[in-house]
């Protein structure tokens, strides 16, 4: 059935499947019912599927090309909808950009196709389930990993991420003493990090020429290193005799740079307390010349876009597979990702109807 005004048609089994996923609240980490409802989808389809033993659903086939996305959302209350738009019907709801739209595109294109598919837990903490189907499968021939890019477009780099917890102790004092206490200690190393790396991308020239570059835009956001705290913590220990102090962080980390050369220049910032890096996720840029990429701008074209090649600031499933797996992948999804994690999150049906056959087609470009 054609919609009119939409440019598309509307793919009611792929839209179905979007409102009962995006129905069916999966914070991490409790993606269990609605994994559940991924597993009747592949059943009710003749597909041989089952559960891991850490919650992926996984619904093997045809390893030329292996199709996942991620079952968990972030938190977030988000009545479930569908009201019309400028472009046609929108599905509000939580997940339905981050990632239930591209999970359901890629689900619908994997029985139709008769592809690989694992809908995996996770990503959105510490991508457990990305980081178990490594270790348990061997590589498919290519991945297509399911975040929100818009239906014209790819996704080939992801910066990777360093996490860890400052951590810095000292003796107790009346306030009018000079020296640091811990907590001043805690912000004159964050301090000193944000200051090195945001000279880094431009050497040893002054800051005044470094504000100019910013200014002009020379540099953008994906090549820097991004240092950011998430949690600061500090006070008088409770037996009164020290001053503590913590400060989680995360550093955003681009391909130029592997995670332990950041983790050495965070860690000569340090004048007291140490440091405990407790996770890193190495960045990834693939060529625009893989079999995947081609197959993806060949799709786009045939279904009347304009392919676009984007590199991500965050960081995704992929950076796991992409450490690896030696082989071709790229990210794929409806829905605009400046909606992820938002209060307004919601997807435009007719991206999740081209999304669909996107993926159907270059699933044909890459199957034997």
């Amino acid at each position: 059935m054609s919609e009119s005004g939409s440019g598309s048609t509307a793919d009611t089994e792929a839209r179905e499947l979007l409102e009962r996923l995006v129905s069916i609240p999966s914070p991490t980490p409790n993606e269990e019912a609605c994994a559940a409802a991924l597993v009747d989808f592949f059943e009710e389809h003749g597909r041989d599927v089952f559960v891991d033993e850490v919650g992926n659903v996984r619904a093997p086939a045809d390893d030329s090309v292996l199709y996942t996305s991620h079952i968990d959302t972030v938190p977030g209350d988000i009545p479930v909808q569908i009201e019309e738009g400028e472009h046609g019907p929108k599905l509000w709801g939580r997940g339905s950009v981050d990632a239930k739209g591209p999970l359901a595109a890629l689900a619908v294109a994997a029985v139709r196709t008769g592809v690989s598919f694992v809908g995996v837990v996770g990503e959105e903490v510490d991508s457990r389930g990305a980081r178990h189907l490594v270790e348990d499968r061997d590589a498919p021939d290519a991945v297509v990993n399911g975040e929100p890019s818009g239906w014209d477009g790819i996704t080939l780099g992801y910066r990777g991420i360093l996490s860890g917890t400052y951590l810095c102790t000292s003796e107790s004092g009346h306030t009018s003493r000079p020296e640091n206490n811990a907590i001043q200690e805690a912000i004159a190393w964050w301090s000193a990090v944000e200051d090195r790396f945001d000279g880094d991308e431009y050497g040893v020239a002054p800051k005044e020429q470094r504000d100019e570059a910013d200014d002009a835009g020379e540099v953008p956001v994906f090549e820097r290193v991004t240092p950011k705290p998430v949690a600061i913590e500090g006070g008088v220990s409770d037996d009164g005799l020290a001053v503590e102090a913590t400060l989680d962080a995360q550093l955003r980390v681009p391909p130029r740079y592997t995670t332990e050369e950041v983790r050495e220049l965070a860690d000569a910032e340090l004048t007291a307390g140490t440091v405990n890096w407790t996770d890193a996720v190495e960045p990834t840029m693939q060529s625009p010349r893989t079999s995947v990429a081609r197959a993806f701008r060949v799709a786009i074209r045939r279904a009347g876009g304009d392919p676009r090649l984007l590199r991500k600031t965050g960081t995704a499933d992929m950076n796991v597979y992409a450490g690896a797996w030696d082989c071709p992948m790229a990210t794929y999804g409806p829905g605009d990702s400046d909606l992820d994690h938002a209060p307004n999150e919601h997807l435009e049906l007719r991206e999740l109807d081209r999304a669909v056959a996107v993926l159907e087609t270059v699933a044909a470009e890459l199957t034997p």
